[in-house]
Formats: structure tokens, sequence, C-alpha cells
């Protein structure tokens, strides 16, 4: 084999190998699921810097979409359309809050965090409907190994 066959040879391996890929989570929109109605399942995902998110129609007429000022600064957010399957790359470390439009006043939301950080003190202070509030503090809550009551 030739030098050069065997330096495409190498990189072909390195490149369908484990390193170097960024990670790819599946999650699922769907009306009912492991915590309750209109759920996004994980309804939880941390990720490292560069992983993303494929978002998969699990029951029709959801959406995937970034909640204004539940995302780090400057980031410029996205919004899928109405049974769209999409991915999302996430190259910011951060919190990310998630929301499926349609539902969101029925509390279908998502908690997403990139990198090493904490959630910020300031992250719930945005208004929402009441079922969302709730569901991000059930979440935050399971984190913590604690419950919503507390």
């Amino acid at each position: 084999m030739t030098i050069g066959r065997l330096l495409i040879a190498m990189t072909i391996l390195f490149l369908t190998t484990g390193r170097g890929q960024a990670e790819l989570i599946e999650v699922r929109m769907l009306n009912r699921g492991e915590h309750g109605s209109m759920v996004f399942e994980p309804d939880y995902v941390e990720l490292q810097p560069g992983g993303a998110l494929q978002f998969r129609v699990g029951h029709r007429s959801h959406n995937a979409a970034s909640i204004e000022g539940m995302v780090p600064e400057d980031y410029p957010g996205f919004k899928g359309q109405i049974d769209e399957e999409i991915a999302v790359t996430f190259d910011q470390p951060g919190i990310y809050g998630i929301k499926c439009s349609p539902h969101f006043g029925m509390g279908m939301v998502m908690l997403v965090r990139v990198g090493d950080v904490e959630v910020p003190d300031d992250f719930d202070g945005v208004a929402m409907p009441s079922r969302a509030r709730k569901r991000f503090a059930e979440i935050l809550a399971r984190l913590h190994g604690g419950n919503a009551a507390e």
C-alpha cells in the first residue's frame, strides 16, 4: 500500500470512529410519555458544545423551538415547523429552554444543558404559561433529586 493510500485509509478510519464526531441525541415529540401528556422525551439533555438534538415526530402536531429569554445571550434561536423533524446543533455553552409552540400552554417544554454550566438564577424569570413553569420546576427538581413541591 502506498503512503497516499495509507493516509486516505487512516483518515477514513478516524472520521468513521467515535473520535472527532459530535454527539447526536434523538428527542421525540409526544402526546403522552413517561412524565405525562404533551412531552419531549427525553425532557432533559446534557451535551458538550457541538452536540446536537434530532427532534423526531412521535405524534403529529408538534414542533421544537427555543424560548426567547431562556437561551444564552446572543443565541439566535430556532423554530421548526409543525411536524418537521429538525436537527439542532448547540455550539455555545449554556442552558436552553425548548418548547413546542402549539402546546407551550400545556407545559410541553424541555431543558438542554450544554457544557459544564449551572442553571442561571433568573432562568425562569421569563413570562410563560403556568403549566410550562411547573414542568420546568419538575425537570429541575428531578435533576437535584427532589420533587416539584420542595
